[in-house]
This record gives structure tokens, sequence and C-alpha cells, in this order.
């Protein structure tokens, strides 16, 4: 397989041969600049509005658009939110400090040493982008999420608190735990949570739950008499 590396490598194969728009989105500066207009602005506003600091700000990367365009404006406007970066213990790519070789126009040339499979989809490809590497510096401090409990804090955000994200909202969210463990009481904390759990009905976040109804939720369908489907 090719991963991350071989997906760019085939995008850009796909769209020389038809002649297709290719984004570039591991490497263009709009996808930053992007996050620099809209959601630090956003985040930065919303607190105002409230008249609330904001003491952290916690992020996970898949190309890196978020942590570095947010945190850039967030740390203008307020120099002394600390912002942490979180990536997959098994992938720990950033805390490597090997930097990632690159053909000409910033794609990635070859796969990142320091890479291993981990189950945060969408997070931390093979490479680190050229879009988090010119933000890299931004961060405070770098949190390694160890395997399993971006599944385990997915599924509890979704039935402690009613909130449906997906696997990597689950890493960052247990990054924002483990900083408001360290931070001082009555501490702001923003977490980018930017996926939706709709998304994972395939992966091992639902692999707990039967395709089928089991007998506690048929004994429920057979308490009406209509429209019960019987295994």
């Amino acid at each position: 397989a090719g991963k991350g590396t071989g997906m760019v490598e085939k995008a850009n194969e796909l769209a020389e041969k038809h002649g297709w728009f290719l984004c570039h989105q591991f490497e263009t500066d709009a996808n930053w600049k992007f996050h620099y207009d809209t959601t630090g602005p956003e985040i930065c506003n919303d607190l105002k509005s409230i008249g609330s600091d904001l003491d952290y700000f916690v992020s996970g990367y898949g190309t890196g658009g978020t942590f570095h365009g947010a945190g850039k404006y967030i740390k203008e406007k307020s120099p002394d939110t600390k912002i942490i970066l979180a990536e997959p213990g098994a992938a720990n790519l950033i805390g490597s400090g090997i930097k990632t070789d690159r053909h000409a126009d910033g794609s990635p040339l070859k796969s990142h040493p320091a890479f291993a499979a981990h189950p945060i989809q969408g997070w931390t490809p093979d490479f680190i982008p050229l879009v988090l590497e010119k933000g890299l510096g931004l961060q405070d401090e770098m949190v390694e999420i160890p395997d399993g409990v971006s599944v385990q804090t997915s599924q509890a955000l979704a039935r402690n608190e009613g909130i449906l994200t997906g696997i990597s909202g689950g890493a960052t969210m247990w990054a924002a735990i483990e900083t408001a463990k360290k931070a001082p009481e009555g501490s702001v904390i923003v977490a980018m949570l930017p996926d939706t759990g709709e998304r994972y009905l395939s992966t091992p976040l639902f692999a707990s739950i039967d395709a089928d109804m089991n007998e506690e939720e048929l004994d429920i369908a057979r308490s009406t008499p209509s429209w019960i489907l019987e295994p």
C-alpha cells in the first residue's frame, strides 16, 4: 500500500492524465490562510462576545491548515494563549524531529521514517504536510495520542454528552482533557472537533454495535403489535 504518499502520487497522475484540477491541499498556502481568515476570527469573536479570554487551543492535524491558520490568528490576537498540537503516538512525525523530503512543489518525496499505521482516520498521513511544516513553532506543547483512546473518547462523547464526532474528534478531545488536567482552575480551552460520527459507520468506532437487533431491542419492538422486524 502506498499510504498517504501513494494517495498524493495517484491524485497527481489522475490530474495529469485527465486534465483535472489538483487542489494541492497539503501544500497550498490558501489552505491555512482560509482558516486564518475564518476559523481563527470565529473563535476569538465568539469568546470576546461573552467576555472570555482563551487560555488553550487544542488541535490535531491532517493537512495542518486548521492548526496553522487558526493558530496563527489566535497567537496574533492573544499571545498568551497556549496552542496544543496532537498527533498519534504510533506516528509521532513532528515529535521525531525528522523533516519530510519533498519534491519541488512541496509534495512528499517518500514516506516518513517515523510513520506507523494508526487508527485516527484523517490525521497524520505518512509525511509532514508543507502546510503544517510552515506553521510549526506556533505550538507550545505536543501531545501524543495513545492507541485506543480516540475511539473510547469519541464513544464517551456520544454516550455522555450527546456529541457525535469521529475518531479524530475523540483524539482531539482526549488531548483537551489531558490539557485540562494540568491547566489552572477556570482555564478556557477550545478543542477542534471538525468531523461527524456519521462518516465512521463502517469503522472500528461502531464495531461494537451489531448490525442486527439484539434480544433486548427485539423485546422492545415486540412490545407493540405492529411492524416487528423479526430476524
